[in-house]
């Protein structure tokens, strides 16, 4: 079995650490400081506010607007991409009242954390995706890995047909990037010599991949669509499912930072989101995970 499964641009800003002393792609069970859905009644504020940052969470936070702007009239959220770097920079100097972020502002060098809090509004899971005529519908962590260091050059080399394989990679600065890296690498950031392109956004990276004969890559499961397949990992599959039984280990908890004194919108923007029914409702309809599904941690949250 193997899922065929889009998104938006991105600016490269801010520098995330790639962590280097992590040792492996598993994860542990530390909870997390998620804040649990109620389902208390919305909280209406009125103003202007503004999002920015990971693309693979702006279909969720775009939704999520429309909705709260429907429900509350007298307020408007502009949101906009630009990757998690850029989201962390732009709540950290004030451009933005809201960053959104794949991974957690300790990744972040230049970020004092003690000046933002930190909102978990959803569980992202990440896929590796390839072009459907590469024939591969599924790999090992070990493949990955030998597949985007130029270990393996050529797809029929992990099981698929004679296809040179093509890679199209996160900028560095993407929070989709430094997951990948921190989950599937084990922490080592092995770029190869020569990646057909890098590109800034979901969107670009799709297009790449489906574009490309020997294309591979990596998004959001919930931005991917019918031009790409989903490979598993490991005999692990990038659902839900897999995920609530520790089965599938690349997958990260999605941020949406404030500052320590957020604004009376941006809190309850925030709050809204993390309702019972938003989290049931939407937010598995686009196919992320409430963040309520699980405990564990993977190694793109530690």
């Amino acid at each position: 079995m193997h899922l065929r499964l889009l998104a938006l641009p991105a600016v490269a800003g801010l520098a995330l650490a790639a962590c280097g002393s992590d040792s492996g792609t598993g994860s542990t069970t530390t909870p997390t400081p998620a804040t649990a859905a109620t389902p208390t009644a919305v909280a209406c504020q009125t103003g202007s506010i503004t999002a920015s940052g990971s693309t693979a969470l702006q279909p969720l936070v775009s939704k999520a607007a429309t909705a709260y702007q429907a429900k509350c009239t007298g307020a408007t959220i502009t949101v906009s991409g630009g990757g998690s770097s850029v989201g962390l920079s732009n709540v950290s100097a004030g451009v933005s009242d809201i960053g959104d972020s794949d991974v957690p502002v300790s990744n972040a060098k230049t970020i004092d954390a003690s000046t933002v809090t930190d909102h978990q509004v959803a569980i992202a899971v990440f896929a590796v995706i390839v072009n459907p005529q590469t024939g591969v519908t599924a790999l090992t962590t070990q493949q990955v890995q030998d597949v985007f260091s130029g270990k393996v050059t050529n797809w029929k080399d992990v099981g698929g047909k004679d296809v040179p394989i093509t890679l199209i990679e996160r900028k560095t600065g993407s929070g989709t990037r430094l997951a990948f890296v921190k989950d599937m690498l084990g922490g080592t950031d092995t770029e190869s010599k020569t990646p057909a392109s890098t590109q800034d956004s979901t969107q670009l990276v799709l297009q790449g991949v489906a574009g490309a004969a020997g294309g591979v890559s990596y998004v959001n499961v919930a931005s991917a669509d019918a031009t790409v397949v989903a490979v598993t990992i490991d005999g692990a599959h990038p659902t839900g499912d897999d995920v609530k039984a520790g089965k599938y280990k690349y997958f990260s908890h999605e941020h949406m930072y404030t500052k320590t004194t957020a604004s009376p919108l941006a809190d309850a923007f925030i709050a809204f989101m993390l309702t019972a029914d938003f989290q049931s409702a939407t937010v598995a309809q686009l196919g992320y995970l409430p963040v309520s599904t699980t405990t564990e941690l993977s190694a793109a949250d530690q």
